[in-house]
Formats: structure tokens, C-alpha cells, sequence
């Protein structure tokens, strides 16, 4: 519930106690109208009143904001201004850095939002398989009301045969939790060669999924770097060692669904881009609301990268690559592209 109750902070959710201060800055402390606030952060104008109201209750919202431990709208904030980003969303994991450890806060911080933020009649595409989304869906609970119309699979399945068959296991589950109907995308992520992409995409089934990748609302993706983790690699859900010559040659350093970039962000399109079943560069940078969901110190400078090239606009992250990226180093010091 949004409305004022008898509880106290300590017996709020902390992805609440989040909301309610970021909310409470941006209207008290930025001077942001609340039909501004509801459009940027994609939530009602009505909830947004609620929120403010609640945030008075229960003593966030004083003279100034007071910002509850835990919450880190400071940095949130600079990030956000930093890199032009509608919003992010920062957790505080401790002291693990270990990306495995991290997952689990990522996911369930991931959860919060999109049950926060989906509204109805959501056309959401998905990237294949991704560790931080695949934690994403597990954390999820099934919403009472359909709130998503399609959940679209933006790229065909990556790695081995059996690896695959686990490429429609996010959309389907997103599908079946939101009450939207599943799109899925029944091929290769990955192809031979452009000659044998050109042939499978007259196929009928795999004309309407890449169709449906036109006009979605909501991309929700991960974010890779040139180097998979040892849980991707190992699950089969990973390309070709024999690829990353020629990715590192033309300075990749991360990709979301397959499309690769370099530390500006800028698309490479290398043979290999040219062989992707997936959604094109140019459309995914179209999609009004471009989630990652993303964390570990292996893919700051991927993370960084995606920001500047404006391959996302909202990120999901922990605190400690949020600390890297507000640091004033690197390629950090360009304006994003996107």
C-alpha cells in the first residue's frame, strides 16, 4: 500500500523506503512537478501524490529529505544527471563481490522495480538467456491482473543445442507472470554465416517475432562483457572462443543481445554482427524504456559503455559499480550518444 498506515520505516520493504526517498528528492529538493516524476519514472500521477504523502507520514520528508540507511539517492542521482539516465536503481550487497554472490540482490532488486513500474498493456522484449534475468524472473510474483500485453523474445538462443532450449525459459516465465502472451523467437541466436541469416528470417515464425521487436515498450536486458563468466560459460549459454579475436581487434568491450560496442558505446559492426538473429542495433536504441540488469566488477567497463552508447537508460546495479561509475576517470569524461 502507498497511503499513510501505523508502520514505521523499519517495517517498510527497502525497495519501498527507495522509492518513497527518490520521490521525495525529486519533488522537494529538484523542484520536479508530479506529472514530470510520473513520466520519468514511469509510474501514475495519483501514486505519486500517495508516495509524497507518505514520505511526510513517515518522517523522510521534513525540511529536508532524510535519507534512510541504506538508500542511496545521492549517488543515484549523480549517476543518473552523469549519464542522462531516466533512473537507477542502486544495492547495496556489503562486501561481496563476488558476481555470483551478487545476482540474487540484483534479481530481486530487479523484481521490485518492474512490479513497481508495469502499468498495463506492456510490450516488453527480452534478451535470451542472462544470468541477472533469469534471477529476475525467479524473484518475481505473479501480478493479481494482467499488466503486460506481449513478452517478446529479442534474441535467438546462444551456445550449444542444450544451452538453447533455455532461451524461451525467461520469456515465457515474464509471460506467464505479468499475463502477457509469449513471442518467442525459435532459432539460433548465432548463425553460420549473414548468407544462412538472410534465409531463416523469410521463415514465417521468425518474421513475426523480429516484427514484434518494432514496437516495444520495455527492453529488458543484460549486459555482456567480451570475456563470459565462468556460470555462462559453463552452462553453454556463451559464443564461440574462436570469436573473440576478431571482437577484441575492433576494441569490443561488451554487448547487449549480441550487439557489440566499444568503451564509447559506439556499435561495432564487425561479420559477426552481420550473423546475429536478434533485434537490430538501431531498433533496441528506439525502445522507450531500456532496462539493464546488471552488477560485478567484471563488467564495469562494459556497464559504463552501455550508459554512453545509450544502449540503456534505466540500470539495475550494485553499489559498489556505482561507486566506479561516478568516479570521474576514463571514458566517463564523454557525453553519451544516445
Amino acid at each position: 500500500m502507498d497511503g499513510p498506515g501505523a508502520m514505521s520505516l523499519s517495517d517498510i520493504p527497502s525497495d519501498q523506503i527507495r522509492l518513497l526517498t527518490k520521490v521525495a528528492r525529486m519533488y522537494h529538493e529538484r523542484g520536479m512537478r508530479q506529472p514530470q516524476i510520473a513520466e520519468q519514472l514511469h509510474i501514475s500521477q495519483p501514486r505519486v501524490s500517495r508516495l509524497l504523502k507518505r514520505a511526510a507520514h513517515l518522517g523522510i520528508v521534513r525540511t529536508t529529505v532524510i535519507t534512510p540507511r541504506g538508500v542511496h539517492a545521492d549517488i543515484e542521482e549523480q549517476i543518473e544527471q552523469r549519464y542522462g539516465l531516466s533512473e537507477i536503481v542502486v544495492v547495496d550487497t556489503g562486501d561481496q563481490a563476488d558476481e555470483h554472490q551478487v545476482l540474487p540482490a540484483l534479481g530481486s532488486a530487479a523484481a521490485a522495480y518492474l512490479e513497481t513500474t508495469l502499468m498495463g498493456d506492456e510490450r516488453i522484449g527480452v534478451s535470451s538467456w542472462s544470468s541477472t534475468l533469469l534471477a529476475t524472473v525467479e524473484s518475481m510474483s505473479p501480478r493479481p491482473t494482467p499488466v503486460t500485453d506481449k513478452v517478446v523474445q529479442m534474441l535467438g538462443g546462444v551456445g550449444n543445442v542444450t544451452a538453447q532450449t533455455q532461451a524461451t525459459r525467461i520469456t515465457g516465465r515474464l509471460a506467464q507472470l505479468t499475463g502477457a502472451t509469449p513471442v518467442f523467437l525459435p532459432a539460433p541466436g548465432l548463425l553460420a554465416s549473414g548468407d544462412m541469416r538472410e534465409m531463416i528470417v523469410t521463415d514465417p515464425n521468425i518474421k513475426s517475432a523480429l516484427a514484434a521487436c518494432e514496437d516495444l515498450t520495455m527492453a529488458l536486458v543484460g549486459i555482456g562483457s567480451i570475456k563470459p563468466s565462468p556460470l555462462l560459460r559453463e552452462s553453454g549459454n556463451a559464443f564461440a572462443e574462436s570469436e573473440l579475436p576478431e571482437l577484441r581487434a575492433a576494441g569490443a568491450v561488451g554487448d547487449v543481445c549480441m550487439r557489440f560496442f566499444n568503451e564509447r558505446g559506439e556499435h561495432l559492426q564487425t561479420t559477426l554482427d552481420e550473423r546475429v538473429l536478434g533485434i537490430d542495433a538501431d531498433t533496441l536504441r528506439r525502445v522507450p524504456r531500456r532496462v539493464g540488469v546488471a552488477g560485478g566488477a567484471r563488467k564495469h567497463t562494459a556497464i559504463q559503455a552501455a550508459l554512453l552508447g545509450g544502449w540503456i537508460n534505466v540500470l539495475i546495479t550494485d553499489l559498489q559499480t556505482a561507486q566506479w561509475l561516478a568516479t570521474p576517470t576514463g571514458p566517463a569524461s564523454l557525453q553519451p550518444t544516445g
